[in-house]
């Protein structure tokens, strides 16, 4: 009897970075650090996350993790590289190098805190050194816990105003240090602050031990990127979750003040746990093992500033030996995305061309010319009704997105009102230019961004995508007009560009990896838990839901007489 192969270890592991000893390379001042990490694929770096910038400091505590699978049947290379980061520019080129390591993530797993001095080539970067702990996070039932803090009496530290105070929690790491887990944001010019409620996982509380001791520090803010201690409180996680049936408070100590004071020193003010609420948290898998269908929608952009389909240079030219960017882009996410829809029927919209049989330009108008059954047969279906379309229409403009947005996110919103777990959306837009319509498409993101519903834009050929990149809210929070913020981000934006000499599975990892996170938090947020799929579940969600008929403004084009039998030239 043959033996069954060996299972695969595979796991998702949490990486925190910290360092000391930083080369200074500003003047007046010191280095404003942040570390980028690469992993090694088909033979080339790739950023896979940065952490945040720390002002003026040579020895950050960086609180933001990375996270990365780690396979024990693969060698994972990675490379730690940090910089001195002094302007608003993304590319690091642009930045103060100061040291970089080398390193296999079997490596840091295996020593759990992993040191080594940062190089600058082959060369010491001074007495730089890099410190990365590893978490694995678990395969199982997870829980989270939001925690409320708040402090008064806080002791006053600025001049010509009172003090500018935010907290930092500090776990054991288990070899006889202190890991960075939560930094609170800043609350300006009070003693009395009361910070937000922030959301952590039991592992990055508690290391999977409830009674490792936290140790929370407090500290006033500085413009210049110091900051001045205040005080400090230590507890152990058991005893912060029993501020789940009542507030709990600590003196914050500062230990150097009350050596110097005596007897005369109380404390510099009290530390307060509002709240502590345990939540149980539901993989990506859980949800799509229950029932949860990904209904996936694909819009693309036929205005003239693709260029001639019947010309070679054209983005739209159709060559059946060498797919175009847009046909390669559908290919990357629609294969991926169509495994987890039971009936394989994507709708396919178009937008920005002149089309029959009045042409007049249209930004919502599905691509099978089939205005109350825009659905198309598998990726190949959209593939075909695309190659029919792009000889039927004349590419015109503006390039507008709120049309295809909002039409996706009425489908979206019924499905919110059923609040269960049983339909996701994901819409592909494919576009070759900026935005015309930017304004509106803010608020209709804002606006989808409270539906279970998620936005992939991939730009297409050679232009400047600055607005996408401020569409997608990784490094600043989308707000509207009115001043209205994204409930969550949504948006995920790639230039095409980045990854035209890459496989396939390079894009769609790309711009599907926060797809899970945005499905899981939105039902999360709401409370909604996995179904709990049975047979008759099962066969009613084999029907994908009926989507909505296109706008109204298509059907109008549709009833009005024909003017025309081939587009105007």
């Amino acid at each position: 009897m043959n033996a069954p192969p060996p299972a695969a270890c595979h796991s998702k592991v949490e990486l925190r970075i910290s360092c000391t000893g930083l080369l200074d390379k500003d003047l007046l001042s010191k280095s404003d650090p942040m570390c980028a990490v690469f992993e090694l694929q088909h033979g080339r770096y790739v950023e896979i996350g940065r952490t945040e910038r720390i002002l003026n400091n040579l020895n950050p505590h960086f609180s933001k993790t990375i996270c990365i699978n780690y396979a024990f049947e693969e060698v994972q290379k990675l490379k730690f590289s940090v910089f001195d980061i002094d302007s608003e520019g993304q590319k690091l080129t642009e930045h103060d190098f100061l040291g970089e390591v080398e390193v296999t993530l079997g490596q840091i797993v295996s020593n759990k805190v992993y040191v080594a001095p940062l190089k600058i080539k082959t060369v010491q970067a001074g007495r730089g050194k890099i410190t990365i702990a590893a978490d694995e996070l678990g395969n199982g039932p997870k829980e989270s816990v939001i925690l409320d803090f708040s402090a008064a009496n806080l002791d006053k530290k600025d001049w010509f105003g009172k003090s500018d105070p935010y907290l930092e929690l500090f776990r054991d790491n288990g070899v006889g240090g202190k890991v960075l887990i939560h930094k609170t944001e800043v609350i300006k010019n009070t003693l009395n602050p009361n910070w937000r409620k922030f959301k952590l996982s039991m592992h990055a509380l508690s290391g999977g031990n409830p009674d490792s001791e936290l140790l929370i520090k407090c500290w006033d803010w500085d413009s210049d990127g110091s900051s001045d201690y205040i005080g400090e409180m230590r507890a152990t996680v058991r005893s912060l979750l029993e501020a789940a049936a009542s507030r709990m408070q600590w003196d914050c100590m500062n230990h150097d003040k009350r050596k110097k004071k005596g007897s005369k020193y109380k404390n510099s003010g009290v530390i307060y746990l509002n709240s502590a609420k345990v939540e149980r948290e539901y993989s990506f898998l859980e949800f799509i093992m229950g029932g949860c269908q990904i209904n996936f929608t694909v819009a693309i952009d036929f205005t003239g500033s693709n260029g001639d389909p019947r010309t070679p240079s054209s983005l739209h030219h159709i060559d059946p030996n060498c797919p175009n960017q847009y046909v390669t882009a559908l290919r990357s996410v629609g294969t991926v995305c169509q495994d987890y829809d039971s009936d394989k029927m994507f709708p396919a919209l178009g937008f920005g061309a002149r089309i029959p049989p009045n042409w007049q330009v249209s930004h919502e108008f599905p691509l099978n010319f089939n205005m109350n059954n825009p659905f198309c047969s598998g990726i190949a279906g959209i593939e075909h009704a695309y190659f029919e379309s792009i000889y039927k229409v004349q590419l015109y403009g503006p390039t507008n997105f709120s049309p295809v947005i909002r039409h996706v996110a009425r489908f979206a919103a019924d499905e919110a009102q059923k609040n269960q777990a049983s339909n996701y959306f994901v819409l592909l837009i494919l576009t070759d230019g900026e935005i015309t319509d930017f304004e509106d498409t803010k608020e209709a993101i804002v606006e989808a961004s409270h539906l279970p519903m998620s936005i992939i834009i991939i730009g297409v050929g050679q232009a400047e995508f600055g607005q996408m990149e401020a569409l997608d809210g990784d490094a600043v929070r989308l707000v509207d007009r009115r001043g209205r913020p994204c409930a969550r981000d949504i948006v995920q934006f790639v230039p095409f560009r980045d990854f035209r000499n890459l496989d396939h599975a390079a894009l769609s990892r790309a711009v599907l990896a926060e797809v899970p996170r945005q499905l899981t938090n939105h039902f999360q947020v709401r409370g909604i838990v996995p179904l709990q799929r049975n047979l008759d579940q099962q066969q009613q969600q084999n029907c994908s839901p009926q989507q909505p008929p296109v706008s109204a403004e298509y059907q109008q084009q549709q009833q009005q007489p024909t003017q025309a039998t081939a587009p105007p030239m």
